[in-house]
């Protein structure tokens, strides 16, 4: 086996289809977002960010960091280990029952990562659970696709929000066999949303578990930044909900919420917590104060929507191509590979615009993709700075424009 000729020749595969990923060198600067800098070889420039998870901007947030700076100076860096061993803090019990009331649930669980949260906590309810089936929409992201793959438990695929399909399936499975029903909120390459109360009576009717992936939802929906399930008013319907501190939070961390005795099973068996060291006290000291100031913080998810529907009116009137999703999520379609990186090599290196090229596999082939997710804190002069930048490159490589 030549190791060296396999592993150069799948990397240069990539590179030939145009889909290798290089990482751009870009610095966030403390109390400046959206604007950031752009660290190439030849010059460093001030760019302004349009595709940060950073939805609110909360990473930079002074209030955010003098509790992470005030934690660290008492706790330290680290944590010190796992949970079980040496790493539980009264920051993190904190944390938890912070979670657990926004999302209306007796009880969580935090983990490194929303990632490490679905593969953990889908591995071992389909592992445990006597011949369990999974229920999963063909959308969902990877971590939910590894979780359950890593269960080995049997599967179902239906069809993207396709509540009849799902129902065709779920009368394949007898009503006393343990089931999951496992989706997303809102879909973050598409940015629509789920009917979860269609999927909820679908889940009572036979007898099964809902999972519901918050993760681009949480402190941006819902009357105190509980999701999209709060604002559709069904989550204490939902059996369990994973979400993330990583993205509307601004930090790192991803976190299960449900019954007690779900999450004390999930703590109890899952390998991908007890293993795992647990978030520094710091990083939890700054995701307690982050959700309490964004759950009572209507301003900040208002500003957001306007934000959003602005962009919108003006991509239409420029003919740029775009999902009209009703969310904060702008995907803008190119459906080529080659031109998806040209234009935004284009847009960062002449207009100082970062949005990166979003493609295979996170997204089918040939539906590649640049996608918008803009913040309260991008201002209406940058919104113009977007879309001037947008139309000059969509005429300059001739890309195609809304029909």
């Amino acid at each position: 086996m030549d190791y060296k000729k396999f592993f150069s020749d799948s990397i240069n595969s990539l590179k030939k289809s145009g889909e290798y990923r290089i990482f751009r060198n870009v610095e966030r600067i403390a109390g400046s977002f959206p604007n950031a800098k752009f660290n190439d070889l030849v010059k460093k420039e001030n760019i302004v960010v349009w595709c940060s998870n950073d939805y609110l901007g909360m990473g930079q947030h002074p209030f955010i960091l003098e509790a992470i700076e005030r934690s660290m100076k008492e706790f330290g860096a680290g944590s010190g280990g796992t949970r079980n061993i040496s790493g539980t803090s009264n920051a993190h019990i904190v944390l938890e029952n912070e979670i657990s009331e926004i999302h209306e649930k007796e009880s969580s669980l935090i983990f490194t990562s929303g990632y490490v949260a679905n593969d953990a906590s889908l591995s071992i309810l389909g592992s445990k659970l006597n011949k369990c089936a999974f229920f999963s929409d063909e959308k969902n992201h990877a971590s939910i696709i590894n979780g359950i793959r890593n269960s080995k438990a049997e599967k179902f695929i239906f069809k993207h929000n396709n509540i009849k399909h799902l129902e065709t399936l779920l009368k394949k499975v007898g009503i006393d066999r343990p089931k999951i029903i496992v989706f997303e909120s809102v879909y973050s390459m598409d940015g629509d949303f789920t009917p979860i109360e269609s999927l909820v009576k679908l889940a009572k009717k036979y007898n099964a578990l809902t999972y519901l992936d918050e993760v681009h939802g949480v402190g941006l929906y819902g009357s105190h930044g509980g999701g999209v399930a709060q604002e559709q008013k069904i989550m204490h319907e939902i059996d369990i909900i994973n979400g993330t501190l990583a993205k509307a939070f601004g930090l790192i961390g991803g976190y299960v919420s449900s019954s007690k005795i779900i999450i004390d099973f999930i703590r109890s068996y899952s390998p991908g917590f007890i293993f795992t060291t647990s978030i520094p006290p710091a990083i939890a000291s700054g995701a307690i104060a982050s959700i309490r100031y964004v759950k009572d913080n209507q301003q900040l998810r208002d500003k957001l929507k306007e934000k959003c529907l602005l962009i919108k009116e003006k991509l239409l009137a420029a003919n740029i191509p775009f999902l009209k999703t009703k969310s904060h999520i702008i995907p803008i379609i190119i459906g080529d590979t080659k031109l998806c990186k040209k234009a935004a090599d284009e847009l960062l290196e002449k207009h100082k615009v970062y949005l990166q090229p979003i493609n295979y596999p996170t997204v089918p082939r040939g539906k590649e993709r640049l996608r918008i997710t803009p913040s309260p804190l991008h201002t209406d002069q940058m919104i113009d700075e977007l879309i001037n930048a947008l139309k000059f490159t969509w005429k300059k490589l001739k890309l195609k424009k809304a029909a």
